[in-house]
């Protein structure tokens, strides 16, 4: 499970700067969290086709994210044709939020120096 406190880096100023979620910060990964927090769920086909990825990028991102608990996979089969279903978790919510803070913070330092 990825650690959830909160680091800092320091601007040439002396500002403290937030380090951002590596697990989420990825421009795929992000996308995914973020089109899942406003989706109840999403099956690969529709992330695949949202992200304009392809099945392996997507795949790998996606099992990064399964892997440290932000999202879930169920599989299933519909008329013998594999399915694949995400939805976020609780933890990814949370991370996604926190994500989200620290991106309004990093903008508001940035914007005073």
């Amino acid at each position: 499970m990825p650690d959830s406190s909160v680091r800092h880096s320091h601007s040439p100023h002396g500002t403290e700067l937030p380090e951002l979620d590596r697990l989420i910060h990825e421009r795929i990964r992000l996308g995914i969290i973020s089109a899942l927090a406003i989706n109840d769920s999403l099956s690969f086909s529709d992330l695949k086709r949202l992200l304009k990825t392809t099945d392996g990028n997507l795949s790998v991102h996606a099992r990064k994210l399964e892997e440290g608990h932000y999202i879930a996979c169920s599989k299933y089969f519909e008329a013998r044709i594999p399915r694949t279903q995400y939805r976020l978790t609780a933890s990814g919510r949370r991370a996604l939020e926190k994500y989200l803070e620290q991106m309004e913070e990093l903008i508001r330092v940035t914007r005073e120096e």
